[in-house]
């Protein structure tokens, strides 16, 4: 089995390139994120994966078949997928089980098959004492796993999910992106997943796609994407870094205030820029006698204490500020002289 492939996918809306030589595997069972801003081109892709729309170049094959290209298109309905959408689209006059029901009744399989497999399918999702409830009787989470539940009865070759977590409140986000995690890995269906949540992308997928302008900026998994991003669009957009730029000399590399060895970096141009997580920054009142590669003095500028961390702007006697994140019981005043240190792997080259 091939999974699904995405071949130099493109598509454009008069002059404007909204997907651009996108080029993505997926291997059988894997759980695939889309990560990017608002209008990056990441639902379009998704669209196309479903048969909403047709590619303009490039093409979609799933399995082995090919089943969008700028030649033509196999209909959605003939795909084999299920797709979840921001709204639940579940049907109201319908109970849970009803719903989750509705695509084994429409494939006319026996009566007694489409109890087993719905009843199945809803103790996998932990719906089975709502069986009879109807969908105005439900919250907003458990409506979302009746629509993942009808999705998955079945068994398609793909699911496709577009901001299914966009309409929940905040704690029933997060309680649902442990859910589909959970039930994907129970059932291992490969799994596209479209998001501007980076927390709902690195808790579901084994690989993130982070996507920006249309383009593919970088495809890893999410440990590798946070602690090696390759671009500085990647490196901004997961969670919060320091990015610093730097001018190439004889054997080393001037920033702001400090110097690095040159052979730790790659590439031949004038400027290296580099990216430092604020959680990779630490900071210690006296000059640490440490063999880190990064060691800067400085002063706490502003703070922000946020319960589980503290949120500290430190200021370099040169005035590059960084930010860094600190356990709770390392408190220092605002105005105070400080050391701040970084170990050499957690220094990472962006491009």
């Amino acid at each position: 089995m091939q999974g699904l492939v995405l071949k130099d996918l493109g598509r454009r809306f008069g002059d404007f390139d909204a997907v651009k030589d996108v080029n993505i595997e997926l291997q059988p069972g894997e759980f695939l994120s889309l990560l990017g801003p608002s209008g990056c081109g990441k639902t379009t892709t998704l669209r196309m994966i479903a048969g909403f729309l047709a590619p303009t170049s490039g093409s979609i094959i799933l399995d082995g078949v090919e089943v969008s290209s700028a030649r033509g298109s196999v209909p959605p309905e003939k795909r084999g997928m299920s797709m979840i959408f921001q709204s639940y689209a579940i049907w109201p006059n319908m109970t849970v089980a009803q719903n989750v029901a509705f695509g084994l009744n429409l494939r006319k399989l026996d009566k007694a098959e489409v109890r087993r497999r719905a009843g199945e399918m809803l103790e996998a999702v932990r719906l089975s004492h709502l069986a009879d409830r109807y969908p105005s009787e439900l919250s907003g989470g458990q409506q979302q796993r009746v629509a993942l539940a009808r999705a998955l009865v079945i068994r398609p070759k793909l699911l496709l999910l577009d901001e299914p977590l966009s309409n929940l409140d905040a704690s029933l986000r997060e309680d649902m992106r442990f859910e589909i995690k959970r039930i994907h890995d129970e059932f291992r269906i490969t799994s596209v997943y479209v998001t501007h949540d980076q927390s709902e992308a690195m808790v579901t997928s084994d690989r993130i796609a982070v996507i920006n302008h249309g383009k593919v900026e970088q495809i890893d998994t999410p440990f590798e994407i946070y602690t090696r991003p390759t671009t500085r669009f990647v490196a901004g957009f997961i969670g919060r870094t320091n990015q610093v730029t730097g001018k190439r000399g004889t054997g080393s590399v001037a920033f702001s205030g400090f110097a690095l060895p040159g052979d730790l970096f790659t590439g031949a141009g004038a400027e290296v820029f580099i990216s430092i997580r604020p959680q990779s920054l630490h900071l210690s009142a006296a000059e640490p006698a440490t063999d880190n590669l990064l060691k800067l003095r400085g002063r706490i500028k502003e703070r922000a204490f946020l319960g589980e961390t503290w949120d500290y702007v430190f200021v370099t006697d040169s005035g590059l500020e960084l930010r860094i994140v600190a356990r709770p019981h390392e408190i220092y005043a605002l105005g105070a002289e400080v050391w701040a240190t970084a170990a050499r792997d957690q220094i990472v080259q962006i491009h």
